[in-house]
């Protein structure tokens, strides 16, 4: 087994000490940081990832391996900037005005930063001005909204129509999710699409970039 396959490993399992110390040897053994980063990182979240698609792990699984990946993504990001790798793509995520719920929102970011790309966290009770912002003055790429309560869910077009003002809305794709939202929402506020997780996120967001 070579230092990539127990990184990845480690990953898997959620080890953040083992993804650190790995990573650490890694680099130390030579490794170009886009290796570890597409071989190791990013191949273990796409395997916890179908993992969760195929009911084999949860939530709480998902979300201890993500910050095993972000624990080795911190020691990783200055030599994948020195070496000059680009994000993939880069999106802007918050959890709409009115709503303080954080913990899906952040399972996202971190999916999506172990897939490769470069996070603008917006946080929470996110008004639409810095959805805005993050299109206009951050190139945000996509814009992902996140909703838990049924009384915040109307934010979402809130944003949608903020952004359609600033006259950025077809400089970028919208995606939303969270408990009371689902397609048929989507497609009524104007969004380009819907997730019912942080493993489909991924995958929808790479289909609207075509990466």
């Amino acid at each position: 087994m070579t230092i990539i396959d127990e990184l990845r490993e480690g990953v898997i399992q959620g080890q953040a000490n083992v993804a650190l110390e790995k990573v650490k040897k890694a680099l130390e053994e030579g490794y170009a940081a886009d290796v570890i980063l597409n071989e190791g990182l990013i191949s273990a979240m796409s395997n916890v990832g179908q993992m969760y698609e195929d009911g084999v792990v949860f939530v709480p699984e998902m979300l201890i391996a993500a910050r095993a990946m972000d624990k080795a993504l911190q020691i990783l990001r200055p030599y994948l900037v020195a070496q000059g790798v680009k994000p993939v793509g880069k999106v802007a995520i918050g959890t709409v005005k009115g709503d303080l719920h954080d913990i899906g929102k952040k399972l996202v970011a971190m999916m999506l930063e172990g897939s490769g790309f470069e996070i603008i966290d917006l946080g929470i009770d996110a008004p639409p001005e810095k959805f805005v912002d993050a299109v206009q003055n951050k190139g945000a790429d996509v814009v992902a909204l996140s909703a838990l309560l049924t009384t915040t869910m109307p934010n979402m077009k809130t944003v949608v129509d903020a952004l359609k003002q600033a006259g950025v809305r077809d400089k970028v794709r919208i995606i939303i999710g969270g408990a009371p939202v689902n397609q048929a929402y989507a497609d009524q506020i104007g969004a380009d699409g819907y997730a019912p997780d942080a493993s489909s996120a991924v995958r929808k967001v790479r289909e609207m970039l075509g990466v």
